[in-house]
């Protein structure tokens, strides 16, 4: 028994070993290794109704495709035009995926049902990258179309987060009260694009939609509005439109203040600028408070060099009096002093100093800055430009351009963005838009390449805008 058991093993492996010598060694035993990835989407192979469909009556609809498939984000990607009351159900199973209507259709409309990447297949999750269904419950399918951009008015940069919206209803009113006709996404350029449209008139707006409820109601909320209505035909031109928040979603802020922790005893609690470093020749000297000033007397606050030779300078308390606000014209390199006497401030809780206080300081060199010169192409397109150094979103210093050429002796080194603000008003900084005053935002043109300004060194740089 045992020897008709070893036969076949014996067997293999001469059979091993004659494949060796002829220089063709047994496969390793293991599981298949497979092929490539999988990367194509599944593929439609039916739809019930088919697409395209006119008269259509019925409310479900079956999609079959050529592998199993699930739904992605299905409320999210899926928008359907004109705009539904109720919102349809959505569902998969295996190698199909059902469309449940549960509006009330209404008569001679085309309907889209847009999907994004929701529908996607189960083994490598590849999606169906904007599969469109389409049908009619009247006799043709619409077919116009509206294209645009929106760009953030303020940055001059898309947001893709932003809905475009259709309006039927003519009233200046009817964005805050109702959903709109139709809605569209934004891509990652800011580009949108409205399909299987009906001809009419129309207005045109765009909105962060946090609420869910599609409608502009609140003031901090990004919203743009084109300035008059849209005719939608055969030859309608591209719109742009430009959002911006009429107010700023703004947090009770923060004081930066803190307290002295080596001078405990002292009652009135600030902080200074120069606490983490030397004192920047191009900005002012700061006095920080927790609390806001009842009053304060410059007389009582003296600035002087590393002689004790006194030196000029206007001190100012800004709107939130919190902050005392010094501007000189600093020297390089050099050592500085300010003497605070006791009674220099008084805060709103009867606060001052227990005694006299100094903060001595050094400047920094001008060898730590850049110079640097932009040459401007195509300026003269701008009517009121404004030049914005930016870094983390937030404009760090402006300059009213008088000349396609900017030349600035000392700069800070860093990674800057560059803005160029169109400033109608002449006051420096951009001002939104009021859609109840019909005023649009100024607008903003972003420069696509930063500009790294290094210290000790000469920064030129040609931009066309």
């Amino acid at each position: 028994m045992k020897l008709f058991k070893i036969i076949p093993f014996l067997a293999l492996a001469a059979l091993c070993y004659l494949f060796t010598i002829m220089g063709s060694g047994c496969a390793q035993v293991g599981m298949p290794t497979g092929g490539p990835r999988d990367t194509i989407p599944p593929v439609l192979l039916k739809a019930v109704p088919p697409n395209h469909s006119l008269h259509f009556t019925g409310n479900h609809v079956t999609f079959t495709f050529d592998e199993y498939v699930h739904l992605q984000d299905v409320q999210k990607n899926l928008l359907v035009n004109p705009v539904p009351k109720i919102i349809p159900n959505a569902s998969f199973k295996l190698k199909t995926v059902s469309i449940k209507i549960r509006d009330t259709l209404q008569p001679n409309t085309t309907y889209s049902f847009e999907f994004g990447d929701a529908i996607q297949d189960i083994n490598e999750n590849n999606p169906l990258h904007h599969f469109t269904y389409v049908f009619s419950t009247g006799s043709f399918i619409d077919s116009l179309q509206l294209q645009g951009k929106v760009l953030l008015a303020e940055t001059g940069k898309p947001d893709s987060t932003l809905l475009v919206l259709l309006y039927k209803n003519l009233s200046d009113s009817a964005v805050y009260k109702e959903k709109p006709r139709y809605i569209a996404n934004l891509d990652s350029l800011g580009r949108y694009h409205f399909k299987y449209l009906a001809a009419g008139v129309y207005h045109l707006f765009a909105l962060k939609d946090e609420s869910g409820q599609k409608m502009y109601n609140n003031p901090s909320q990004l919203f743009a509005f084109a300035d008059s209505t849209i005719h939608i035909t055969n030859d309608v031109k591209p719109v742009e439109l430009f959002a911006y928040a009429q107010e700023k979603n703004t947090k009770p802020p923060v004081s930066s203040a803190s307290r002295n922790k080596k001078n405990p005893e002292k009652l009135l609690k600030y902080a200074s600028s120069v606490a983490s470093g030397p004192q920047d020749l191009l900005k002012p000297l700061t006095l920080i408070f927790e609390t806001p000033l009842k009053d304060f007397d410059t007389s009582k606050m003296k600035l002087s060099d590393t002689l004790y030779h006194p030196v000029a300078a206007a001190i100012s308390l800004d709107r939130t009096k919190k902050i005392i606000v010094i501007k000189t014209d600093w020297t390089e390199d050099m050592h500085y002093k300010l003497v605070l006497d006791k009674d220099f401030a008084i805060d709103t809780l009867g606060e001052e100093l227990k005694k006299a206080d100094t903060i001595s300081f050094k400047t920094k060199a001008e060898r730590e800055y850049g110079s640097v010169k932009l040459n401007f192409k195509n300026l003269e397109k701008i009517e009121h430009p404004v030049l914005q150094f930016v870094q983390n979103n937030e404009v760090v210093i402006s300059f009213k351009l008088a000349s396609p050429t900017f030349n600035v002796k000392l700069f800070n080194p860093g990674e800057y963005d560059l803005r160029i603000l169109d400033d109608e008003n002449d006051n420096g900084v951009w001002d939104p838009g009021n859609y109840h005053l019909r005023k649009q935002p100024e607008k903003v043109i972003a420069i696509p390449k930063k500009i790294s300004i290094r210290a000790d060194w000469d920064n030129e740089v040609d931009i066309v805008l």
